[in-house]
């Protein structure tokens, strides 16, 4: 049993930790391009980056949960570019990270409910018997509400950085960098650091 609880933290400290990062990927293409007035090519590069990089998924049927929410999210955004005009989108291009921020935080959040969405990378790389179990299912719970946790915080720094235009530096790029790399480390740190409590 302690064999099995060290192989499932083991395989999980993985997390299919490649995966969960491409799985950001058009999220992160989003967030560097749009601008005031890039964000519907960001929203299209967005969702290119989307349908690209999960294509081997869907050709599987395999359905990410962070993948369609890009592909959804990118297409809708592309679809309104195309059929409203700007002055109807006005609050999109001002508040474009914004909402893709809080959209990833609740894809994330929301998971919790269902299946943790680093569950689902993570099971890539464990063997099937080792899916349930209190191990597993911790560290991915914890590695979910930390992404979570971090994109509801890079909105807030978002929303602030529209408010107080001259730290806009520091609230649009700096700090969501900070919290990215913390939960980039925190990803690989945390199922060892958990199992070395056990």
């Amino acid at each position: 049993m302690a064999q099995q609880s060290v192989t499932t933290g083991r395989t999980a400290s993985q997390v299919g930790f490649a995966g969960v990062l491409l799985g950001f990927a058009p999220w992160i293409v989003f967030g560097v391009l749009a601008g005031p007035s890039t964000w519907e090519y960001a929203a299209l590069a967005g969702l290119l980056a989307a349908l690209v990089l999960s294509g081997q998924d869907l050709r599987r049927r395999r359905y990410m949960l962070l993948d369609m929410a890009g592909i959804l999210f990118f297409a809708v955004i592309s679809v309104l570019a195309l059929v409203l005009g700007r002055d109807q989108l006005l609050w999109l291009e001002t508040y474009a990270q914004v909402v893709s921020s809080g959209v990833l935080a609740c894809v994330a959040l929301g998971s919790l409910f269902l299946d943790p969405f680093t569950a689902q990378y993570a099971r890539r790389t464990t063997p099937p018997e080792v899916w349930d179990s209190p191990v597993f299912l911790h560290i991915n719970r914890v590695l979910t509400a930390a992404w979570g946790a971090a994109f509801a915080l890079i909105a807030v720094l978002g929303w602030l950085a529209v408010r107080v235009p001259s730290a806009s530096d520091w609230l649009n790029w700096v700090l969501p960098v900070v919290l990215l790399v913390w939960a980039v480390d925190f990803t690989r740190r945390y199922p060892d650091s958990y199992l070395g409590r056990q």
